[in-house]
């Protein structure tokens, strides 16, 4: 700045101004000196207070250049939002998903390459069977359709699949099934190491890995119909797979080339840090594949999965300090977490033709008052009844555990506080004012 100040009478920079208190001026914009804290404070100013409310770094940008400037202020502003924490968190990205595709490799023969996976929830059968075990071949898309019981073992399914598909097609090059607890057994790893075959399970929530199952080609059924009853089976056989595969081929690079328009490879490294939206961030652990990776999970996940495809993560590119704290809240297997009122701040009516609505503004288990939504008394009463007639000393903690908060319908309800010893910070319930 002192430079700039030197030469501001040169034509070079008549942009700038000097005003009666010998403070600098861009173009009728205040510039900011080369400080970082006090950029910083700038910057936490437009982007964390109540009335931002965490804009993009365009439109935070925009803001800031109405009444500052600085040289790169662009540039820092950009990295200012893409490290900010909460954003990591909640933002989604407006994009489409990351990962180039990877397609599996097309099968040489039939039966050299099969999917597996369960369909279940059916309604019980005389013979006690309740689910399906669905295997097709990669290849052909013909498929086996085993009725089996959710209380058999790994040992029962491995003679089944004996008895089934080894002794009619041979034993397989590979198998392709998600992690479900059958195909993740130590019995049956050792069972397809034993027989030479290799397993390829799919990563956590991204069934397209064995979305075989999901579908069957009636065109190449018939096909193979059609070779298995020619009149000369080898010959016709070996020219029917060729076309097959050549098909297969075409169609699968063409589909790949759909897939990855307008995609973006994302490629992470071990030792870094991963933040998913609401949780994390967690470190690589490992690289399993170009498109998916092992993160290190806390104790408290050890449910879910830890193998995530690359699309579900998003790099962390700044360890948060003021990183929440999971292990308080009750993750469920499809990482979400169940919200309970702990505290009212304050009470509306909204009167229409026929009747007075009640609202209230509640404060959740989980956020702070600044989180505080407003929710109709019909609502608190059928999800959480009591809570509204409940003593005023019960629920006024935001950091009580979640044992002492106030279940659904249908649980028991303990106090927040013992002896019914009122804290002496509380304010007072408010009565009801007209909604505005």
């Amino acid at each position: 700045m002192a430079y700039i100040r030197v030469g501001i009478d040169e034509e070079k920079r008549a942009c700038f101004t000097l005003d009666d208190q010998v403070v600098l001026w861009f173009k009728g914009r205040l510039v900011v000196p080369k400080d970082m804290e006090l950029r910083k404070k700038i910057l936490d100013k437009a982007h964390t207070s109540m009335f931002t409310m965490h804009p993009g770094s365009n439109k935070m940008c925009q803001d800031l250049k109405q009444k500052f400037w600085w040289t790169h202020m662009k540039r820092e502003i950009a990295k200012y939002v893409s490290e900010c924490d909460i954003c990591q968190r909640v933002k989604a990205d407006h994009l489409k998903p990351a990962g180039m595709l990877q397609p599996l490799a097309v099968p040489s023969w039939k039966w050299e390459d099969i999917h597996m996976d369960f369909i279940v929830g059916l309604p019980r059968t005389q013979q006690g069977y309740d689910s399906i075990w669905v295997i097709i071949d990669q290849l052909t898309k013909s498929a086996h359709f085993i009725p089996v019981k959710t209380s058999y073992h790994a040992k029962t399914y491995a003679e089944l699949y004996i008895a089934r598909i080894v002794s009619l097609h041979g034993v397989p090059r590979t198998i392709t099934s998600d992690m479900g607890s059958l195909f993740v057994s130590h019995f049956w790893k050792h069972l397809q190491t034993a027989l030479g075959t290799t397993s390829i399970h799919s990563s956590a929530y991204h069934p397209q890995t064995s979305g075989q199952v999901e579908r069957n080609t009636p065109q190449l059924v018939q096909t193979e119909r059609e070779v298995t009853f020619g009149p000369d089976l080898v010959t016709q056989a070996e020219e029917q797979v060729k076309l097959i595969h050549s098909n297969l081929k075409r169609a699968q690079s063409r589909q790949k080339s759909y897939s990855d328009k307008r995609r973006r490879p994302l490629v992470f490294e071990v030792d870094d840090h991963l933040a998913p939206r609401y949780v994390g961030p967690f470190k690589i652990t490992r690289k399993c594949g170009p498109v998916a990776y092992r993160l290190e999970l806390p104790p408290h996940l050890a449910t879910v999965h830890d193998v995530f495809h690359v699309s579900q993560l998003k790099k962390c590119l700044r360890v948060p300090k003021e990183a929440v704290d999971t292990s308080r809240i009750q993750i469920e297997p499809d990482l979400t977490y169940e919200e309970r009122p702990i505290n009212i701040l304050d009470q509306k009516q909204r009167t229409t033709r026929r009747r007075t609505i009640n609202f209230y503004k509640v404060q959740w288990s989980n956020h702070s008052e600044e989180k505080a939504t407003w929710e109709q008394e019909e609502y608190l009463q059928t999800k959480y009844p009591g809570f509204l007639s409940a003593p005023e000393n019960e629920y006024w903690d935001p950091l009580v555990s979640s044992a002492q908060l106030p279940q659904p319908a249908g649980a028991a309800w303990p106090p927040a506080y013992g002896h019914g010893a009122s804290p002496p910070d509380r304010p007072s319930r408010p009565s009801p004012a007209p909604f505005t």
